[in-house]
């Protein structure tokens, strides 16, 4: 091996060849488990860590390309490197995001709803910024609870990027230090990069457990993961020299890794120390070396067909997941086995065209690589600049039909139609009610939500915050609303309930937080702070006298099961200690069983097809047995109101009913329809109060 400096440094060095067929072959390993993981979740429910293998790979390669130039030269020429950098990524990440931006200017495969949230997230990827993009979100329950965006994945690509701004200004501050020092310049290479990674671990684990939604996304948590990569290229000595043990450690690691994108899975807390699985088995593939006996693990992942998708993973990367969420939109869609496998074969052939015809030719093109590199970062800056205008003109041709949209909306609630949405079904008189269309439509549907968000408490805050509707009377009857996002769906609701009937509407509502004595199954920073505002709402309870207090939840949350046999018990249980206090002084609770619940988002559905093309089996969309019901038993002062059959029949549940469009997402009610279960919440209110008396 060469040295970097000088024989006492012999000890230290990188590769001499730029190209690791091993290497290549983790590459299509890696892909591979993040798009099954992404096609089919529950098959590979940890192929999310595919992710931290391309950041160890990267690492090595960049720290071997950079080391090998500090031996050359003594510096890195940063703007070559850049330039060079900027031509292999570029090009393609810059097509897919276009691509993006045009399917959301369409108006069939992405709801208009969503559209200025998905394009600021284009331009936050346009500047490899997406990752910090989604840790502003994140603190805002969980900032994706709905549908992912087209160019959600970029978070990585700019992790990366950002890692290739700032690694080679660390390595040249450590050559910088080594001179003033008088020390080896390979030896305070090994000390820079291993205390940054060794900063970065414990920085990942402690953000990890103080804030796990955030730590995904950030850079600074993720920085030893390349730093591992980097210490295997400064470290010659790791290279297992025995080709025994070779083998054996390629298989242990490989099998290590592949065990860890089935055992992983998206409620444990991750990166933190967990990373330390796939990404320790990455290193020990790599430190097996590449092998040309059959039978080793750097054999088999060398084979064709791992080179082949080894050489296109970067543009697989990019077009599976717009691919991929754009599909459900097409109207033959139904997503099945063979579907999905056809989706593969188009995702790998756009990959393999992408590579072909713009990966490849921009990243040898003579005009960029034969001239100085501040063409080619030039040349890098106008194309984002026209890529930040293609997205700009996406957003023009989205504006009429935004604006149409929120016209939409405000219409529907303006002058709701006779016998229409929950009417069609309650309402004896409506029986014979017909609908030609629906409204709100499944472009605007998205937006049609409670009028007031500030009154629902985001991810990160624990304070119980009252929001006020109805009466100023301080003497009239105090109606309180309790729970999370469900039970907020009901409150412009029970805000006009309130103002007809004089009385005064407190609102209680914390987004991911049901009212309820047992924890959720999340431990960290979100189930503590939905503790601590349990534990506020229950001291305001404490000191008031309400006449109602209605409360609803999500049937869907995860609670932790410690002290029960299963987490229906768990659920059901909590519900029952926290409504306790109340059935003891006599207060009579209204709690309103949850609404079905979908997989995907009803109105992708509905862009292109027919109603019925778009019912969702009861099993699926509504428990078996629903906590709040179970809950409820034998209490003379719980009153359940249940909507089932309003939104399901026997068999099936249907995401339009008399004519209105039930779900702005795959949970959550549009205001319209929430709006026209108005009389039947007054009614069962009144007697709830009645019976209080």
């Amino acid at each position: 091996m060469p040295a970097l400096v000088s024989d006492a440094d012999a000890r230290v060095a990188a590769p001499a060849h730029s190209f690791l067929p091993h290497v290549q072959g983790l590459r299509a390993v890696a892909v591979l488990a993040v798009v099954v993981f992404h096609v089919w979740p529950g098959a590979l429910p940890g192929g999310f860590a595919g992710v931290d293998v391309f950041f160890v790979i990267s690492g090595l390669l960049i720290t071997s390309h950079l080391a090998r130039e500090i031996e050359t030269t003594g510096t890195v020429r940063l703007a070559a490197f850049w330039a060079r950098r900027a031509r292999r990524l570029l090009p393609a990440a810059l097509v897919v995001l276009a691509f993006c931006a045009v399917v959301i200017a369409t108006p069939w495969f992405v709801p208009v709803s969503e559209a200025p949230s998905r394009l600021k997230e284009i331009v936050a990827s346009i500047f490899y910024v997406e990752n910090w993009y989604l840790v502003a979100t994140s603190a805002n329950y969980l900032g994706h609870s709905g549908d992912p965006s087209l160019s959600q994945h970029y978070w990585s690509l700019s992790v990366e990027e950002q890692f290739y701004v700032v690694w080679p200004l660390l390595l040249i501050g450590a050559v910088v230090l080594a001179r003033r020092v008088a020390r080896a310049r390979g030896r305070m290479l090994i000390v820079t990069v291993g205390l940054t990674t060794a900063l970065s671990f414990v920085g990942c684990v402690w953000f990890t457990a103080v804030s796990p939604a955030a730590a995904y996304f950030t850079t600074f948590t993720r920085v030893w993961e390349f730093g591992v990569g980097a210490l295997l290229a400064l470290l010659p000595a790791l290279r297992v020299r025995s080709r025994i043990f070779r083998v054996v450690l390629g298989w242990v690691g490989l099998g290590v890794l592949l065990a860890s994108f089935y055992l992983l899975n998206g409620t444990l807390r991750f990166p933190g120390y967990l990373a330390l699985v796939p990404v320790i088995a990455t290193a020990m593939v790599i430190m097996a070396g590449p092998e040309r006996r059959p039978w080793a693990a750097t054999a088999v992942i060398t084979l064709p067909p791992f080179s082949f998708l080894g050489s296109v993973s970067y543009s697989l990367y990019l077009w599976h997941w717009p691919l991929l969420l754009t599909a459900p939109s097409l109207p033959f869609w139904t997503g099945d086995l063979l579907q999905r496998l056809l989706l593969l074969v188009v995702c790998v052939g756009m990959a393999w065209a992408t590579r072909r015809w713009v990966e490849e030719p921009m990243r040898a093109l003579p005009v960029l690589v034969h001239r100085p590199a501040g063409r080619t970062l030039w040349l890098t800056a106008a194309a984002m600049a026209v890529a930040v205008v293609v997205t700009a003109g996406a957003g023009l041709a989205v504006l009429p039909r935004y604006q149409q949209a929120r016209a939409e909306i405000s219409a529907a609630h303006a002058a709701p139609a006779p016998c229409s949405a929950a009417a069609a079904i309650k309402d004896p008189a409506c029986a014979s009610a017909r609908f030609d269309s629906f409204t709100p439509s499944p472009a605007a549907a998205g937006m049609d939500g409670p009028s007031d968000r500030t009154c629902l408490v985001s991810y990160d805050e624990s304070e119980a915050r009252p929001c006020s509707f109805g009466s100023a009377d301080a003497a009239a009857p105090e109606i309180i609303l309790i729970g999370d996002s469900h039970a907020f769906q009901y409150v412009d609701v029970l805000a006009n309930i309130a103002e007809k009937r004089g009385w005064r509407l407190t609102a209680l509502l914390k987004g991911g937080c049901p009212w309820s004595s047992t924890p959720l199954a999340d431990d960290g920073p979100f189930g503590r702070a939905c503790s601590v505002w349990r534990a506020e709402v229950d001291g305001i309870l404490a000191t008031k006298a309400p006449a109602l207090v209605v409360t609803s939840a999500f049937g869907g949350t995860s609670y932790a099961v410690e002290g029960h046999p299963s987490e229906a018990d768990a659920a059901e249980q909590g519900f029952r200690s926290a409504w306790a206090p109340l059935v003891a002084r006599g207060i009579p609770l209204l709690a309103i069983a949850d609404n079905p619940s979908v997989q995907a988002n009803p109105n992708v559905c509905l862009l292109n097809r027919p109603v019925a093309a778009c019912l969702v089996d009861r099993r699926a969309a509504l428990p078996a047995v629903d906590a709040f019901v179970a809950a409820a038993a034998g209490s003379e002062t719980v009153h359940i109101v249940d909507f089932s059959d309003v939104y399901c029949d026997d068999r099936t549940c249907s995401p339009v009913v008399g004519g209105v469009d039930v779900y702005r997402d795959p949970d959550h009610l549009t205001a319209t329809f929430a709006a026209s279960l108005e009389p039947w919440l007054a009614e069962a209110a009144d007697a709830a109060v009645a019976a209080g008396r």
